[in-house]
């Protein structure tokens, strides 16, 4: 099995061009430490923290319907449900996930697969 570093998505409105066309399917890829750390540098987000949202996400959607790139406008035009949306899935695909150990159940037998938070067993 291949390691994953793409992920598609659908938007739940669309980002609408300057012609009118809906664009709602697209690419996100996994973040990588340049992603995080040089937009810091951004003068616009020295002055707005909030906009290192708009500069990651523009560092890591790679396609968004057919558009022939992504820019701070195309991310600044989104509706706030999309945006909402797609900082959402940028946390899920780049989050840790959680180690999972193969068991086997004592009351049916069966093998499941057990995630182990190791977070909540320090407390």
């Amino acid at each position: 099995m291949a390691f994953e570093t793409e992920f598609h998505f659908v938007l739940p409105r669309g980002y609408v061009d300057q012609d009118g066309t809906v664009h709602r399917e697209g690419v996100m890829r996994l973040a990588n430490a340049a992603d995080e750390i040089l937009p810091l540098r951004d003068p616009k987000v020295q002055q707005n923290p909030g906009y290192l949202t708009i500069i990651l996400l523009t560092r890591v959607i790679t396609k968004l319907g057919t558009l022939p790139m992504i820019t701070t406008k195309t991310i600044e035009g989104l509706f706030t449900l999309d945006l909402a949306y797609l900082q959402d899935f940028y946390e899920r695909i780049n989050s840790m996930e959680m180690p999972k150990y193969r068991c086997i159940c004592p009351h049916c037998g069966q093998e499941v697969d057990v995630p182990v938070n190791f977070m909540e067993a320090i407390g």
